[in-house]
């Protein structure tokens, strides 16, 4: 099985948890969500590329409204099909994507990049991970906040805007200094956007509300992705795992979110099952 990080390094994206155990005392405080359910297209890896056509109907299927992608070059599209294709595929569906993570290292990949998100009508043009040797001191940080400022105003100025996906290394220390911290207090707050992937705080000993509360109205999206009560190693259904989403999505409002995206890394059980089961659980449950 492909696993994400190598995937990531193959597409040129790379240039012990604890849940907390949040009240959800007045988590209907923040109201009903208005939201719709979206997929990363990632957690489906192992089948786009057989039959991209077939399992974007089985995502539409699943009760998904939104999808995020990811994986695109210039040379083959999104697994096989131009930019222009693969937007038309989602529209018979009654799919929109809001973002898309993307290798944006060099410059013909940013532009290429810009390119595709225009055509699917994205928003957001969305980092999905920073190479280990890019991040080994406190003076790449430093340099890693500088090269997002700049390509977010490169983003503004195609109408685009730039968001940063995490995992668990930027919370971690370099030189006594943590990344996620300086990428939130160094980034302009009205250009760079993040997406939290909850599992990954959650999985860094981290408390998300607390970097909401911190850092409001930054966190533009999120991946809503469950962990397993057995083995914080492996993700389950959402809903079925050791996260506590209502008490973190009663702050969505202080938080910002705009976009609510399931994704699965791993899965015990059909995925196709799988992500029915997830995006039933945001609709009937999260977002009522």
């Amino acid at each position: 099985m492909t696993t994400r990080r190598t995937f990531l390094a193959q597409a040129g994206l790379l240039g012990a948890g604890l849940a907390f155990g949040l009240s959800s005392k007045n988590v209907l405080a923040a109201g009903k969500i208005n939201a719709k359910a979206g997929l990363q297209l990632y957690s489906l890896r192992e089948e786009l590329p057989k039959d991209v056509k077939g399992v974007i109907a089985k995502v539409a299927a699943a009760g998904y409204k939104q999808v995020e992608t990811y994986g695109y070059s210039k040379k083959n599209g999104f697994w096989g099909l131009s930019a222009q294709e693969f937007k038309a595929l989602l529209t018979k569906h009654g799919l929109t994507s809001p973002s898309g993570h993307y290798a944006l290292d060099a410059e013909a990949d940013q532009d290429a990049a810009i390119e595709a998100a225009k055509i699917l009508g994205q928003e957001y043009l969305t980092m999905a991970y920073i190479d280990e040797k890019k991040r080994k001191t406190a003076a790449d940080i430093k340099n890693i906040v500088a090269e997002l400022n700049k390509l977010a105003d490169k983003a503004k100025k195609h109408g685009l805007k730039l968001a940063y996906h995490n995992h668990d290394f930027e919370f971690k220390t370099v030189d006594g200094v943590m990344l996620y911290e300086e990428l939130l207090k160094g980034t302009n707050p009205s250009m760079v956007h993040f997406e939290m992937d909850i599992y990954w705080v959650v999985r860094s000993n981290q408390d998300p509300v607390a970097w909401i509360n911190k850092y409001p109205g930054r966190f533009t999206m999120v991946h809503v992705k469950d962990m397993d009560k057995a083995n914080p190693e492996l993700n389950t259904e959402v809903g079925k795992g050791s996260i506590n989403f209502k008490s973190i999505f009663a702050k969505s409002k202080t938080a910002g979110i705009k976009y609510y995206i399931v994704e699965q890394e791993n899965f015990s059980i059909d995925p196709y099952e799988s992500i029915t089961e997830s995006s039933k659980y945001l609709r009937t449950v999260l977002f009522a």
